[in-house]
């Protein structure tokens, strides 16, 4: 990626940064107490606009992430090796018209039963923002439209329904679409998924029969139940003063949830009750954290460099305390 284009992307994030760098989560606890065998699993080539921003656990051990500037899509193996998958089409305008960050990117990604993987691309242009497919052996396929004027950005499979869940943080929606394709549904536009002068809803789980979203801007957990004939649930506010907050991953524990707070370098657990404590900081190695997965007792954070311009990595760890 050339190195003007990595200089606009800090330059679209910078604005939020300092805000979001003074967040400090309440009842913070030494950072790494709960989590073991914290280490770098993979380093990235910022240079080429490796910038990961979502993961997707596969089941041979390895990740698929999204690479945000590089337009790709990668696998990564146990042994930190990178290999992409899919590069996206560039648009015609460079994808200078892509709200709020003005370059084209790669964002939420998941994997079905069937090993295909998904994955959400924001350009600004009618023609390709949207719902991609990715098959082995095939060329990567949009299956459903997204308005340009978004950036999607959060998505999330509901297995059971056979349908995906995408939150757009510029527009405020959260968009549902089957896993087949076809035309999204504007399944809320509640207040709560606003942004608040940058990005708002956007990372996104089923879980426990409701959709959980984090708003960036207004640094909040929320839960929106799932209602007969799949109608959003008003949005409960499950935890706050989250600023940065990002994606997130639930540990497998009830409703403990890590979720990764982009400006401040940290992961923090949130509670049940809403309280949080920071499990993983800059001092770990986080680099503008963006993503996190769970499997098992193995932990794994993405960090993005955004904003640091150094180093986006594949963080690992494993799961010691009660999260």
């Amino acid at each position: 990626m050339p190195k003007r284009s990595i200089r606009t992307l800090a330059a679209a994030v910078a604005a939020v940064a300092a805000t979001l760098a003074t967040a400090v989560p309440a009842g913070a606890a030494s950072p790494g107490e709960p989590l073991t065998d914290i280490r770098i699993a993979a380093h990235f080539d910022l240079a080429a606009g490796q910038l990961p921003e979502n993961i997707a656990l596969l089941p041979d051990g390895s990740a698929a992430v999204t690479f945000a500037a590089s337009r790709q899509v990668a696998r990564v193996t146990p042994q930190g090796a990178t290999h992409v998958l899919a590069t996206l089409p560039a648009p015609a305008d460079g994808g200078t018209g892509t709200p709020a960050l003005g370059f084209p990117l790669t964002t939420g990604i998941a994997r079905t039963p069937d090993g295909t993987l998904y994955a959400l691309y924001a350009t600004g242009t009618a023609d390709l923002t949207g719902l991609w497919r990715l098959r082995p052996g095939q060329a990567p396929r949009r299956i459903a439209a997204l308005p340009a004027e978004g950036l999607p950005n959060g998505l999330a499979l509901d297995e059971r329904a056979g349908r995906f869940y995408i939150t757009d943080s510029v527009l405020g929606t959260v968009w549902t679409v089957p896993v087949t394709g076809g035309t999204p549904t504007a399944w809320s536009t509640a207040p709560e998924l606003a942004p608040a002068g940058f990005l708002g809803v956007n990372g996104a789980k089923v879980h426990d029969g409701a959709l959980w979203v984090t708003n960036l801007d207004r640094g909040t957990l929320l839960r929106l139940p799932i209602r007969a004939g799949d109608r959003a649930g008003a949005p409960q506010v499950e935890a706050s003063g989250l600023a940065g907050i990002d994606d997130f991953a639930f540990t497998g524990r009830g409703d403990h949830v890590l979720a990764a707070l982009n400006g401040p370098d940290t992961v923090v657990h949130i509670r049940p009750d809403g309280t949080h404590a920071t499990v993983l900081d800059a001092s770990d190695g986080l680099r503008n954290a963006s993503a996190v997965a769970v499997r098992g007792r193995e932990v794994y954070v993405l960090s993005a460099a955004y904003t640091t311009a150094a180093d986006p990595n594949l963080l690992r760890a494993r799961i010691t305390g009660r999260l």
